[in-house]
């Protein structure tokens, strides 16, 4: 079998020996921290200086050059202007954006801000994509380990930040099919629950996205396997992404993708239809 990670990223066989602490995307961070420091100490500017032309507080601006912070792309590019710097500092804003998500989310984020079209099975929760800030910010808050405030407020800014794909032209095709259960998991309690509900029925008026339910009490059901993702990249190829206790993998194999794509079609045909699954969500409204 053969993962995205041999062809494309040349990365090894992917996370079977990486430790909770290799984080990849820090280096990247730290790297950027430091060349910060040394163009703004070149351009002659203290940090208070530099950091009032920013429209940032010092504070901030420390937190960045020492890595302990990751700058989003509206500082990147303003800096660059600031110091001058032609660019130096915007050729490193799509590695510094991957480096916002988990090490083991980050080669999806790449392909998922570029496809053509997603299909996603979710069994756990309510697919990030469609997740409400305060939906995904209890998401983050139930993971064990915990994770530090900043880092469920830098993965809270990467996740909505990935809900441009919504907005995008051409708009890429985009379908969910999401298990009835999760539609009940009260994350983050009844309030969070119901505007997720609200959200999910905003986003399935949309031409090009397709929301659909799957009933509970089907007595066929493709997805016991668990939840996968199909991906249409710009190069006209579909790949699968699996993700499992902090595991993940990325296929470029034709066996396994046609596995997964047979598998998804007939999720398709066993949940509720489109119209039938977004009246569902309705019904839930009106109950609560």
């Amino acid at each position: 079998m053969t993962s995205v990670r041999d062809e494309e990223a040349g990365q090894g066989q992917g996370n079977e020996n990486r430790r909770p602490g290799d984080e990849p995307g820090a280096g990247v961070v730290t790297a950027f921290g430091r060349q910060l420091k040394l163009l703004r100490i070149r351009a002659g500017l203290e940090r208070p200086e530099f950091g009032k032309r920013m429209g940032y507080s010092p504070e901030t601006v420390a937190s960045i050059e020492q890595g302990r912070r990751i700058p989003q792309a509206r500082f990147i590019e303003k800096a660059d202007e600031v110091l001058g710097v032609g660019g130096v500092l915007n050729a490193l804003k799509e590695e510094v954006a991957r480096a916002q998500y988990p090490a083991y989310f980050r080669d999806m984020a790449r392909l998922e801000a570029n496809a053509l079209g997603l299909y996603v099975y979710a069994a756990h929760a309510v697919p990030g994509l469609l997740q409400t800030e305060d939906y995904a910010r209890a998401v983050f808050q139930m993971q064990r380990p915990l994770l530090d405030d900043d880092v469920i407020e830098q993965r809270l800014v990467a996740r909505m930040t990935r809900q441009d794909i919504f907005t995008r032209r051409p708009a890429p095709l985009l379908s969910f099919i999401i298990e009835e259960v999760v539609l009940h998991k009260p994350i983050g309690g009844r309030a969070p629950l119901r505007g997720q509900w609200e959200q999910i029925l905003l986003v399935g008026q949309n031409r090009n996205v397709e929301i659909q339910v799957m009933p509970t009490d089907r007595e066929d059901h493709a997805g016991l396997g668990g939840p996968f993702t199909l991906i249409d990249n710009a190069d006209g190829r579909r790949l699968a992404y699996t993700e499992v206790q902090d595991d993940s993998r990325l296929y470029a194999d034709s066996g396994k993708v046609r596995e997964l794509e047979a598998r998804y079609g007939i999720l398709r045909s066993q949940a509720l239809t489109p119209c039938e699954s977004l009246a569902f969500v309705e019904e839930l409204l009106g109950e609560k």
